[in-house]
């Protein structure tokens, strides 16, 4: 039994070790899906959501579910912890528990508390390794928990400037496409207030954002998790609204950019896809159609009435129906899994941006 602990413990400690070098220090996406990590977020989330689905939609449940990107990483890392804990008494129990303790005999309890005071770095002094063997994997438990001390000091700022760099973008299409945002209000307002001269480097910093976002999210999946400050307002509701939004310009608008709106698209979509990968969401074909033909009707009026006619006919349908069905599956899927809204294509009347309003008005 003890030669068993041996091997099970030094199985544990390698497990954990090269799971917390894949997840932190590896900035890139690993396929294989047996992997500590994806055992512990998946039950984690699917329990979460299940909770989460019996509250309303609104701002309550939006509120909870936005606990769980931050608390998931704190109980990620304790998880390690504890883990590298219980690993490293197997192996002082099955090396024959050479400890010397005042109350005698070590006993498992005895073998746990020293492995806890030793990872943690306490140096308390009452239990104390005897023999080689035992020194050996004390001061190696010690040098590990110092790493993992460092580990998570570095780990939490880093994830939380990934996530403060992906909401900016999303802050700023408040004012741009409203709230939440919308691919017809978006166009209706360049149109409207003469920002043709803009849509060139509005494209280029979505395209950016939508790379960087894809970078990040594939070094840290745990971000797909992270709820925007707004209730109406998420990185996915962006992405959905850029997608859209390129769709039409990319079908046929007058003066607009579509070799700067395929670009972007392009980018826009492989986050999707990608995303959709890395939390192992199949794509699905959506249920209901986000824009039938009375939206579409509505949604020319509107560009019309910006000076901004949508090509019609037939083709142009179609065109439109084909790139739509390249990404649709895809935000479904995500929308459903993660309990993101998708944005629709016209902005609800009389709706005010997240700049327009505030607790007193």
């Amino acid at each position: 039994m003890r030669a068993v602990a041996v091997v099970a413990g030094l199985v544990i400690v390698v497990g954990i070790l090269w799971d917390a070098f894949e997840t932190v220090v590896l900035p890139r996406r690993i396929t294989r899906r047996l992997r500590f990590v994806r055992i512990f977020f998946a039950p984690l989330w699917t329990a979460y959501a299940a909770l989460m689905r019996r509250l309303p939609p609104g701002g309550r449940r939006e509120n909870y579910l936005g606990y769980f990107g931050p608390l998931s990483i704190i109980l990620l890392l304790a998880a390690w912890a504890v883990g590298m804990i219980i690993a490293f008494a197997m192996l002082l129990w099955g090396l024959g528990s050479h400890l010397a303790s005042a109350d005698g005999v070590p006993t498992l309890g005895t073998n746990l508390y020293m492995s806890g005071t030793t990872f943690f770095t306490l140096g308390l002094g009452d239990v104390t390794p005897r023999g080689t063997a035992s020194r050996v994997v004390v001061v190696a438990e010690a040098g590990i928990g110092f790493g993992f001390l460092a580990l998570v000091i570095s780990y939490l700022p880093v994830l939380y400037q990934a996530f403060s760099r992906r909401e900016v973008r999303i802050t700023l299409l408040d004012a741009w496409a409203g709230s939440p945002p919308a691919a017809a209000e978006l166009l209706r307002r360049l149109g409207a207030h003469d920002h043709m001269g803009v849509l060139a480097s509005f494209l280029e910093e979505w395209e950016t954002w939508a790379a960087e976002t894809l970078e990040s999210h594939i070094a840290y999946p745990t971000l797909s998790f992270f709820r925007s400050q707004h209730d109406n307002q998420s990185w996915l509701a962006a992405l959905t609204t850029i997608l859209d939004a390129c769709a039409l310009m990319m079908v046929g608008l007058r003066d607009f950019p579509s070799r700067g709106a395929s670009l972007t698209f392009a980018n826009a979509r492989h986050v999707v896809v990608d995303i959709s990968q890395i939390i192992n969401v199949p794509p699905r074909s959506p249920t209901v159609d986000r824009l039938p033909p009375a939206d579409l009707a509505r949604v020319r009026e509107i560009l019309a009435e910006a000076r901004l006619p949508l090509r019609e006919g037939r083709e142009a349908d179609e065109e439109l129906g084909r790139l739509r069905r390249m990404y649709e599956p895809y935000i479904h899927a995500l929308s459903d899994h993660l309990l993101m809204p998708l944005p629709g294509w016209i902005a609800p009347p009389g709706q005010k941006d997240n700049w327009q309003k505030s607790r007193w008005k």
